[in-house]
């Protein structure tokens, strides 16, 4: 999921009561755990006006048109915000056949079937007066006893989450029915302006997140700008000049095996939890090194056995598998007294003296060089390009001075965007602390 508001942890046959928690003054000890003395414990079911969801029309997708009505389908519900962009809509005639679920702005839309189910979004002035299919849930609050925002809020969070978990029998996801909904039970601040400041506290939140992701997708943007412009010699930098030169990656490496070389074949018996750490495919992101939650390693003795190659820091890795093939990343330090990587990783270690090898892992994340690499690919459900294809493909590169000032404009441009992620991470973590605490009065705004 695009947005981390959820918490999906609990076992199956989760009960809504806690463990017993120590009472502070001012508290009290709930079902729902601990929550000021002043609030209630109720359910959906206790502030709902309307819980239902509608059908698809008969004729399916053949129904829908360019304009009309929006009809809400559980793609677009996402977590804590509406994806319209491939929206759907009917006209007039089909709304009329079940117009019992109209949309009104502020509904809160649930979805209760699929691999979607739990995701909920406010509806918006764009969808009044549209519909939903049979996989959406409208929940219409009484807005004089519970604020919309705050029921949104409240299903997105960890409590809300942990109870449509447990409906689901044995973990099969099989879908919510309106009984379960009516029975979800959350805290409720005794009024409107505390469950409205809360609400607000959390859009703040909100689009202070959705404000870094734009500004991060600026700053990607800006960067592969930049690197149509400079990897490709159509804007040069001050004080340099000449003609790029044609070469080859194998040409770059001297024809050398020992500095353009496949990773080791190793196979399930020979990983581990611990011991040489192994370097997948799935580290490779496109130019980047990206670390995955499970870390792979093989056994000391197999490193010996299978006479594997190790990798050292600043070796440059291309993937030769997709998706998508070719794309590469120079190794960072990882913390690991020694590194193996698999066989369809090919190693590629370029004299210093004539290539940079940053400028080298951009330039191997440009569409250019995807689309050469794919023309070369071969396979049916799993392409692939060989070494000595991929050995063999022609780039244009500058003098080592030239690569190197490009590199480092270009690295300056990734650190920033690296900035940017971190704070957009610490601020969904502070969002995730903020819903526990406001909606559960562990902390007061009023």
């Amino acid at each position: 999921m695009s947005e981390s508001f959820a918490v999906r942890e609990a076992p199956a046959g989760y009960q809504v009561a806690q463990e017993t928690q120590r009472v502070r003054p001012g508290y009290k000890q709930t079902e729902v755990g601990v929550i000021p003395e002043d609030w209630e414990q109720t359910t959906i079911g206790d502030v709902a006006l309307k819980v239902g969801s509608g059908i698809t029309p008969k004729g399916g997708s053949n129904t829908y048109k360019e304009y009309g009505r929006p009809f809400v389908r559980s793609q677009n519900v996402g977590w804590g915000r509406l994806i319209l962009g491939d929206i759907a809509y009917i006209d007039d005639e089909i709304h009329s056949t079940f117009s019992a679920t109209e949309l009104k702005e502020n509904d809160v839309l649930l979805n209760i079937t699929g691999a979607s189910i739990g995701r909920s979004a406010l509806a918006d002035q764009n969808l009044i007066g549209g519909n939903v299919n049979q996989h959406v849930c409208i929940i219409r609050s009484n807005s004089n006893h519970a604020n919309p925002k705050f029921i949104n809020y409240l299903l997105l969070s960890s409590l809300g989450q942990r109870q449509i978990d447990s409906f689901q029998a044995g973990g099969n996801r099989e879908g919510l029915n309106f009984g379960q909904i009516r029975s979800i039970k959350f805290p409720l601040p005794p009024t409107k302006a505390e469950q409205e400041a809360i609400a607000e506290a959390l859009s703040d939140a909100d689009a202070l997140i959705e404000a870094l992701k734009q500004l991060i997708t600026k700053k990607r943007q800006l960067k592969q700008g930049a690197m149509q412009k400079l990897l490709t010699g159509k804007t040069r930098l001050q004080g340099f000049s000449g003609e790029w030169v044609e070469t080859t990656l194998l040409e770059l490496a001297l024809g050398k095996k020992e500095l353009f070389d496949d990773g080791d074949w190793i196979e399930s018996e020979h990983i581990t939890t611990e011991g040489v750490r192994l370097i997948q495919t799935g580290n490779i992101g496109i130019g980047e090194y990206t670390e995955t939650y499970v870390k792979k390693y093989i056994y000391e003795s197999s490193f010996v056995s299978l006479r594997c190659k190790e990798i050292r820091e600043g070796d440059l890795l291309i993937c030769r598998l997709a998706d998508p093939a070719g794309r590469a990343c120079v190794l960072p330090n990882i913390g690991e007294p020694k590194v193996v990587t698999s066989v369809d990783v090919t190693i590629f270690r370029p004299p210093s003296t004539t290539a940079n090898r940053v400028f080298l892992a951009n330039l191997f994340s440009s569409n250019q060089w995807f689309r050469a690499v794919s023309d070369r690919s071969g396979g049916t459900t799993h392409k692939r390009i060989s070494r000595g294809a991929l050995g063999r493909l022609k780039i244009k590169i500058p003098q080592l001075s030239e690569q190197t000032a490009i590199a480092s404009i270009l690295s300056d441009m990734d650190t920033e965007i690296t900035a940017l992620e971190t704070q957009l991470v610490k601020t969904r973590e502070l969002k995730q602390g903020m819903m526990h605490n406001l909606l559960t009065g562990e902390i007061r705004l009023i």
